[in-house]
């Protein structure tokens, strides 16, 4: 893979990890890719009403998905780079942990289920999503495979994971099947990453057999991951939270062609995470040993986030009318709330790379705070722009949501520059200088 020239970074020092990083790319865009043809081929088949029955479902499953995780992921790849010899013990107790934690969270989806249902979406939808979703303890094997340097292998299992689970839905669109086998079909998707990571993870010569759980080491992980279960919670309420007020507030129907809507511009959501994945390690190469340097490359991949969201945020405005062309004509209404909803994307590109800061500088209380305050943006917008707008009153308030959370940390001083930064990025400032230099 050739190595793209990046301002401020060393190039010879990030080949090992653009390689690695350039599987994982491609894994991920050929799932994203499987991904949006199925969904548009699944939406053109269940139609709005049916579409935002099973969005209802999923939309539980994604609120309790941080609270599941435990918010060990990033610190799994951290404990297992330091401690490789500890291998077995660190999966071993992260797994249970995630395990117990997602086996917690079926009760807790009940209640919440029972505190604010969504509109005709019967709770044996959420119970079988929320029991399949206990399989998610498996993806600490993700973690394994970043930690080696060795992304590729999470690759082959995303891919086929996709490709198998797209012939399921093709298959049950084409036997015409009811809505139930759909349910069970987007539970099974799940299932099928973990059998994937567990037989890669049994190739490579590992035994799953061999972990094991360590207390003293999840009271360690649990303190370091606490701060970030909570902001993981809070940023699942006001990026999910829409979803579920627009079906009880606006009816099922407006919920699928809203579904559409998210699933299109939340598509591209996971390039920060594989980008700041490649450069965060010489990021904090220069934090240890030259803080001048250190403060170029954070400006570098803010500039960076900004110069990737920003062609996919104007295309998407332009070409919403032409990719609802693909869908069926009760959706073509939704293109005008996909060209609102897209420019988010600017501000998750933004709030990824500084969420990576946050952490090298143990500042993750931060993350926390500024995800709380965007939930409850969400949620007052969403109550106040819903009734009048419809969906394209949820698009607007998700946008300024995303907007005010990432740009909060102006008003914490010991991080107030990092906002200036991020400001600075945003209005292409290095961009400009450099063409009138």
């Amino acid at each position: 893979m050739r190595i793209p020239n990046i301002p401020g970074f060393d190039k010879a020092a990030l080949e090992k990890y653009f390689k690695n990083t350039g599987m994982a790319l491609i894994g991920k865009v050929g799932s994203l890719l499987i991904k949006m043809l199925v969904s548009i081929a699944v939406a053109r088949y269940l139609s709005k009403d049916r579409l935002g029955i099973v969005t209802g479902g999923l939309t539980y499953v994604y609120l309790f998905s941080a609270l599941a995780t435990l918010g060990l992921d990033q610190f799994v790849v951290k404990e297992l780079h330091q401690y490789p010899k500890l291998r077995d013990s660190i999966l071993g107790t992260s797994f249970w942990m995630k395990f117990t934690a997602s086996l917690c969270c079926i009760p807790l989806m009940w209640l919440a289920y029972h505190v604010y249902p969504a509109k005709d979406t019967p709770f044996l939808y959420v119970v079988i999503l929320s029991a399949t979703g206990v399989a998610q303890a498996f993806n600490i094997i993700d973690s394994y495979f970043q930690s080696e340097v060795k992304s590729k292998y999470i690759m082959q299992v995303q891919v086929a994971g996709n490709l198998v689970s797209a012939a399921v839905k093709l298959a049950l669109i084409y036997f015409k099947m009811p809505l139930i086998y759909f349910v069970y079909a987007y539970g099974s998707d799940f299932l099928l990453l973990a059998i994937g990571y567990c037989l890669t993870y049994q190739r490579q010569g590992r035994n799953l057999l061999k972990w094991r759980f360590d207390g003293k080491l999840a009271k360690k992980l649990l303190h370091y991951s606490w701060p970030l279960i909570i902001s993981g919670i809070m940023v699942s309420l006001y990026m999910k939270i829409d979803q579920l007020m627009i079906q009880n507030i606006a009816g099922v129907k407006e919920a699928g062609a809203y579904a559409t809507v998210a699933a299109l511009s939340e598509a591209w959501n996971f390039v920060p995470s594989v980008i700041v994945a490649t450069l965060f390690p010489a990021i904090l190469n220069a934090r240890r040993d030259d803080p001048a340097r250190y403060s170029k490359r954070i400006q570098n991949l803010y500039d960076l986030m900004v110069y990737l969201s920003l062609p996919v945020a104007l295309i998407i405005t332009f070409a919403s009318p032409l990719i609802y062309k693909l869908y069926t004509p009760e959706y073509a209404y939704a293109a005008p709330t996909l060209s609102i909803h897209i420019w988010s994307g600017l501000f998750v590109f933004l709030g990824a790379a500084n969420g990576q800061y946050l952490i090298a500088e143990n500042l993750v209380k931060i993350t926390f705070i500024r995800s709380a305050f965007g939930a409850i943006v969400n949620i007052v917008l969403n109550l106040i722009l819903i009734p009048s707008m419809g969906i394209k009153g949820a698009a607007v308030a998700t946008l300024i949501a995303y907007a005010s959370s990432t740009f909060f940390i102006l008003l914490i001083p010991k991080a107030s520059s990092q906002g200036l930064m991020m400001l600075k990025s945003l209005f292409l400032v290095s961009l400009i200088r450099r063409i009138f230099k």
